[in-house]
Protein backbone atom coordinates (compact mmCIF):
# COMPACT_ATOMS: atom_id res chain seq x y z
CA UNK A 1 0.00 0.00 0.00
CA UNK A 2 1.10 3.61 -0.64
CA UNK A 3 0.09 6.52 1.20
CA UNK A 4 -0.24 10.01 -0.74
CA UNK A 5 0.08 13.91 0.33
CA UNK A 6 -0.23 16.73 -1.20
CA UNK A 7 0.47 19.73 -0.84
CA UNK A 8 1.63 23.37 -2.68
CA UNK A 9 -2.29 24.54 -3.07
CA UNK A 10 -3.54 27.77 -2.74
CA UNK A 11 -4.60 31.51 -4.26
CA UNK A 12 -3.21 32.92 -7.30
CA UNK A 13 -4.02 35.23 -10.08
CA UNK A 14 -5.09 34.17 -13.42
CA UNK A 15 -1.91 34.08 -15.47
CA UNK A 16 0.35 32.89 -12.53
CA UNK A 17 2.16 29.87 -11.60
CA UNK A 18 2.04 27.36 -8.65
CA UNK A 19 3.99 24.11 -8.08
CA UNK A 20 1.98 21.45 -6.36
CA UNK A 21 3.56 18.50 -4.71
CA UNK A 22 2.69 14.37 -3.65
CA UNK A 23 4.64 12.86 -1.57
CA UNK A 24 4.20 9.20 -1.12
CA UNK A 25 5.40 6.57 1.60
CA UNK A 26 4.87 2.80 2.20
CA UNK A 27 5.85 0.54 -0.73
CA UNK A 28 8.13 1.34 -3.32
CA UNK A 29 7.07 4.78 -5.45
CA UNK A 30 8.74 3.55 -8.97
CA UNK A 31 6.17 0.64 -8.67
CA UNK A 32 3.56 3.11 -9.64
CA UNK A 33 2.45 5.14 -12.58
CA UNK A 34 1.38 8.46 -11.34
CA UNK A 35 -1.82 11.09 -11.96
CA UNK A 36 -2.98 13.98 -11.70
CA UNK A 37 -6.68 14.52 -11.58
CA UNK A 38 -8.76 17.88 -10.43
CA UNK A 39 -12.18 18.33 -9.23
CA UNK A 40 -14.48 21.63 -9.28
CA UNK A 41 -17.96 21.81 -7.08
CA UNK A 42 -20.38 20.51 -8.87
CA UNK A 43 -18.33 18.63 -11.08
CA UNK A 44 -16.99 15.43 -12.16
CA UNK A 45 -13.71 14.55 -11.56
CA UNK A 46 -11.15 15.14 -14.44
CA UNK A 47 -8.19 14.13 -15.49
CA UNK A 48 -5.00 16.23 -15.67
CA UNK A 49 -1.94 14.60 -16.50
CA UNK A 50 -0.06 11.30 -16.14
CA UNK A 51 3.27 9.97 -15.86
CA UNK A 52 4.84 6.29 -16.11
CA UNK A 53 6.79 4.89 -13.61
CA UNK A 54 10.18 5.24 -15.01
CA UNK A 55 8.82 9.19 -15.68
CA UNK A 56 10.03 8.96 -19.29
CA UNK A 57 6.57 9.26 -20.94
CA UNK A 58 3.85 11.84 -19.91
CA UNK A 59 0.34 12.12 -21.06
CA UNK A 60 -1.70 15.60 -20.43
CA UNK A 61 -5.26 16.89 -21.19
CA UNK A 62 -5.69 18.94 -23.74
CA UNK A 63 -6.64 21.65 -21.74
CA UNK A 64 -3.65 21.27 -19.61
CA UNK A 65 -1.09 21.12 -22.39
CA UNK A 66 1.75 23.44 -22.96
CA UNK A 67 0.77 24.87 -19.06
CA UNK A 68 1.12 22.08 -16.84
CA UNK A 69 4.05 19.90 -16.51
CA UNK A 70 4.84 16.97 -14.43
CA UNK A 71 7.64 15.48 -13.17
CA UNK A 72 8.87 12.79 -10.83
CA UNK A 73 11.47 11.95 -8.44
CA UNK A 74 11.90 8.14 -7.72
CA UNK A 75 14.86 8.88 -5.31
CA UNK A 76 13.13 11.51 -3.05
CA UNK A 77 9.41 9.88 -4.08
CA UNK A 78 7.55 12.95 -5.02
CA UNK A 79 5.68 13.52 -8.21
CA UNK A 80 5.28 17.39 -8.48
CA UNK A 81 2.74 19.35 -10.74
CA UNK A 82 3.87 22.93 -12.25
CA UNK A 83 1.32 25.12 -13.33
CA UNK A 84 1.99 27.87 -15.60
CA UNK A 85 -0.40 30.34 -17.01
CA UNK A 86 -3.25 29.74 -14.68
CA UNK A 87 -6.52 30.20 -15.63
CA UNK A 88 -9.75 30.78 -13.35
CA UNK A 89 -11.34 27.28 -14.61
CA UNK A 90 -8.29 25.60 -13.45
CA UNK A 91 -9.75 26.54 -10.38
CA UNK A 92 -10.30 23.24 -8.65
CA UNK A 93 -9.03 20.76 -6.03
CA UNK A 94 -6.27 18.57 -7.23
CA UNK A 95 -5.70 15.15 -6.26
CA UNK A 96 -2.12 12.96 -6.97
CA UNK A 97 -3.12 8.94 -7.83
CA UNK A 98 -1.28 6.10 -7.68
CA UNK A 99 -1.84 2.81 -10.12
CA UNK A 100 -0.43 -0.17 -10.32
CA UNK A 101 -0.74 -1.18 -13.78
CA UNK A 102 0.56 1.63 -16.69
CA UNK A 103 -0.22 5.17 -17.11
CA UNK A 104 -3.84 6.06 -17.76
CA UNK A 105 -6.50 9.14 -17.81
CA UNK A 106 -9.23 7.30 -16.25
CA UNK A 107 -9.61 7.52 -12.56
CA UNK A 108 -10.99 3.64 -11.59
CA UNK A 109 -7.40 2.81 -13.07
CA UNK A 110 -5.92 3.99 -10.03
CA UNK A 111 -5.79 2.30 -6.98
CA UNK A 112 -4.85 5.07 -4.39
CA UNK A 113 -5.47 8.48 -4.27
CA UNK A 114 -4.24 11.33 -1.73
CA UNK A 115 -6.52 13.79 0.27
CA UNK A 116 -6.72 16.74 -2.43
CA UNK A 117 -5.19 20.07 -2.37
CA UNK A 118 -7.41 23.37 -3.62
CA UNK A 119 -6.09 25.45 -6.10
CA UNK A 120 -7.96 29.16 -6.40
CA UNK A 121 -6.64 31.00 -9.70
CA UNK A 122 -8.61 34.52 -9.43
CA UNK A 123 -9.84 36.22 -12.04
Amino acid sequence: QVQLVESGGGLVQTGGSLRLSCKASGRTFSSYAMGWFRQAPGKEREFVVTITRSGISTYYADSVKGRFTISRDNVMNTVVLQMNSRKPEDTAVYYCAAATRSMSSRPDDYDYWGQGTQVTVSS
